[in-house]
């Protein structure tokens, strides 16, 4: 034995005491079990079917058999059960060689297989539960294959054919598969395929067996029409139609099984513009056997409305019979013109939908006031003395805006815009009141204290952005430094917007934002405008400055619905 054998038998040797179990939990692959019943006395050549080269060395398999006690099979040819690289034989089979029989093949690349067979053996007492399958058709001349596995004993050791009938010996009969012309009932039985081939100068036999059942040749029975099942059916007029004509007439009934069509009680073939083709079917496996007749008419006029037309069934015994009318069908023209124009209009409503969403809003928001609490007050005052006092508001907007790292022009335009048009268009045109600093603090007084106390009164903080809003946040709001408007201004409003969540933010852009658009700004501000994108302002287009523009409705649209009533300063101070 050289290293290469004596290294794989020490493997082997290690690996199988712990049998089929071991092999699960390795890196070998299992392939599926092949399951045979033997009998007692003979002979068996195994080979597995996922095995692609049975003629290996012996050195690359080992077959062992599972049990209580792993028991290694042999290759020496002396002993009744051995094998051959991947065969596996079994010769003068005993009942205590039943039981499950593993092969480890191990190829060449490294690559490991688990073959696995398992084997019953029974003493010849019936072979009714032992056959390969059974021969199971309507043919004439059956033919009964030897099973597979008899067969290609056969073949590989060069054996011969022999076929039983039962107990019985057909002589003459030595083919791999048998042949019954004429099969009758009588020839249902057990055939048995037994191989006689040599082993070392020895006979042995290997046997195989099938169960033929002969089938009736025809079976017949009332007719049944199975087509038309129904008694009207609706067709246009001038189409081209064809109806069929469907009758069942038993089991390989052949004879006087035809169906056909009659109008009016007239043959088809004595009328012109109809054309009838009849055929004769029989399955395969149950042989049902149906006769059709199919009526062509190729032209769908009138008079065909006023026809009955029947299906007739004639069988071997009985005849059937089943009348059908034509209806003309209704045109769906009116249906499919309705479905559009609901259709157009429901397009037509979803447009207006979208581009007057916010106008739509505004004109019915006055006739829905938030809050069951102003329902039934009449007096406007007594109105907004209740409203102020439920939400302690008297400001409708905080206006915040910053003016540094702004250019002239652009500081201009920021401050037209602050100090003229907004409030000429949100406090005189909407009479909302709006805090702008610069404009409605009180020289002298704190800037601290008055920018927390006016954005804590305020409904909306109103962020102007310019293209350098942003960029330089103050730290020290005592400092002289700070009052330029922008610094704490944004830091409060934003904490009331974004962690206190007291008040709704809407975002003003002033013109372009420049080459480096919003990220210079605050990561606040930034939250803010991902949620809700600016609205733009642009100078130059003469319907912008229009109080009704679309830029001031939306704008409209994120303010307060009702205006906080305006107060003299005093007052509110």
């Amino acid at each position: 034995m050289d290293a290469c054998r004596l290294f794989l038998s020490l493997l082997l040797m290690m690996s199988t005491p712990r049998g089929k179990s071991e092999a699960s939990k390795s890196s070998c692959l299992n392939l599926d079990q092949d399951f045979y019943r033997l009998i007692k006395g003979e002979a068996f050549y195994y080979v597995s079917y996922a095995m692609d080269d049975p003629k290996m060395p012996d050195e690359n398999i080992t077959w062992y058999k599972n049990g209580p006690e792993i028991k290694n099979i042999t290759t020496d040819e002396t002993h009744r059960i051995h094998y051959h690289g991947g065969a596996l034989l079994f010769l003068n089979i005993s009942a205590n060689d039943s039981g499950t029989y593993t092969g480890r093949h191990i190829t060449p690349s490294g690559e490991c297989f688990y073959y696995h067979l398992q084997i019953e053996v029974f003493n010849e007492i019936s072979r009714e539960n032992l056959t390969y399958g059974s021969i199971k058709n309507s043919d004439q001349n059956k033919k009964i294959p030897c099973p597979q596995q008899i067969e290609d004993i056969c073949t590989t050791f060069n054996g011969n054919f022999t076929w039983f009938k039962g107990a019985n010996l057909l002589p003459g009969h030595h083919e791999a598969i048998l042949l019954v012309e004429n099969a009758q009932k009588d020839d249902e039985d057990i055939y048995t395929c037994i191989c006689t081939w040599t082993h070392n100068h020895k006979l042995y036999n290997s046997s195989g067996s099938r169960k033929l059942f002969v089938e009736e040749k025809a079976s017949y029975r009332d007719v049944e029409i199975t087509s038309p099942t129904s008694k009207e059916q609706l067709v246009d007029k001038g189409v081209r139609l064809k109806l069929n004509c469907t009758v069942y007439c038993g089991i390989n009934a052949k004879l006087n099984c035809k169906a056909s069509w009659r109008i009016n009680g007239e043959p088809v073939n004595q009328m012109k513009g109809y054309n009838e083709i009849t055929k004769l079917e029989i399955e395969d496996l149950s042989k049902n056997t149906f006769s059709t007749a199919t009526l062509t008419i190729e032209r769908v006029s009138a008079k065909d409305f006023q026809h009955d037309f029947k299906c007739y069934g004639s069988g071997f015994y009985t005849t059937n019979t089943t009348t059908l009318t034509l209806k003309q069908r209704e045109s769906i023209l009116p249906l499919i013109t309705a479905g559009v124009c609901v259709f157009l209009v429901g397009v037509f409503a979803a447009v207006l939908l979208k581009y007057f969403a916010i106008d739509l809003a505004l004109l019915f928001r006055p006739y829905f006031l938030p809050g069951r609490d102003y329902q039934g007050i009449q007096d406007q005052e007594h109105l907004d003395c209740v409203r102020r006092r439920s939400d302690g508001r008297v400001y409708d907007a905080y206006v915040v805006y910053q003016t540094q790292s702004l250019d002239k022009e652009a500081e201009e335009k920021l401050s037209n815009f602050v100090t003229k048009i907004l409030p000429s268009v949100l406090e005189d045109k909407c009479g909302y009141r709006l805090f702008i600093q610069g404009r409605d603090d009180i020289p002298g007084e704190d800037r601290v204290e008055l920018v927390e106390r006016c954005i804590k009164q305020s409904r909306r903080l109103i962020v102007i952005l310019t293209p350098g809003s942003g960029s330089e946040m103050i730290k020290d709001p005592s400092s002289d430094h700070t009052s330029v408007i922008g610094g704490f201004d944004w830091q409060v409003g934003l904490h009331h917007a974004l962690v206190q969540r007291e008040m709704s933010v809407i975002l003003i852009q002033l013109g372009e934002t420049g080459s480096q658009g919003y990220t210079h700004l605050p990561p606040g501000l930034l939250h803010l405008i991902r949620k809700s994108a600016p609205i733009r302002w642009t100078e130059g287009l003469q319907k912008a400055s229009k109080w009704n523009s679309h830029f001031w409705k939306r704008v409209q649209y994120l303010m307060p619905a009702t205006p906080a009533k305006k107060r003299d300063l005093s007052t509110i101070i």
